[in-house]
């Protein structure tokens, strides 16, 4: 167990808590079918690989490259919106034990996401998975447009939170940690590969955070 006095648990959302690869791909290529203007081949889970934890409209230059500024940042807004929804309804595959090991962690932490992502799509995995009860508050690049290090800082002030640690599975979630002054427990099981020298603790499955914190 971490020999820490932590005052609250603030998550990354995918590759963390959920996967939803398979049902994005299917929301976006509903939505690109509509879109004869745009010339790609479908979106498959391969091509988010590469994009999982950054801002949307960074996925957006990744996966349109050949599209301007303006009208790729429109059709991931467009994206966004219905993958909401279809995320809302169909839910994502949550790794296992989450909602257990969150009970748990509730009865002696205030919990909190943060993540890189649009506005609603946290919403969505707390409707699909009936998970609102678990969590104090939530931030996301879709509400601040700022980076992940920034609105871990915002809602660190906004909850008055003196000493947070953030769990995550990428560098990127290290670094957000880093930056806004707290400590990070990698999540080993997710989507990237952290250096050692970035976290306090390392879990190899989401139930291993009830057994450290």
């Amino acid at each position: 167990m971490l020999n820490k006095s932590y005052d609250g648990i603030i998550f990354d959302l995918d590759g963390t808590m959920w996967d939803t690869r398979k049902p994005i791909c299917e929301a976006w290529n509903i939505i690109l079918s509509r879109h004869e203007e745009i010339h790609r081949a479908p979106i498959v889970e391969a091509d988010l690989n590469d994009c999982m934890g950054l801002p949307m409209y960074d996925i957006a230059a990744k996966l349109f490259p050949q599209e301007q500024e303006l009208v790729r940042n429109a059709l991931m807004d467009e994206l966004c919106t219905f993958e909401n929804g279809y995320l809302a309804e169909r839910g994502g595959i949550l790794y296992p034990q989450l909602a257990e090991t969150l009970y748990t962690l509730s009865k002696k932490y205030p919990l909190y996401i943060v993540s890189n992502c649009q506005d609603g799509y946290i919403e969505s995995f707390l409707t699909a998975h009936l998970m609102s009860d678990f969590f104090k508050d939530t931030e996301c690049w879709g509400r601040t447009f700022l980076s992940k290090s920034e609105s871990n800082k915002i809602l660190i002030e906004r909850n008055n939170l003196k000493n947070p640690v953030y769990v995550g599975d990428t560098a990127g979630d290290a670094k957000s940690a880093k930056d806004a002054g707290i400590d990070f427990i990698y999540a080993e099981y997710g989507f990237g590969d952290v250096s050692k020298d970035s976290y306090v603790a390392k879990i190899e499955s989401f139930a291993e955070l009830a057994e450290i914190l």
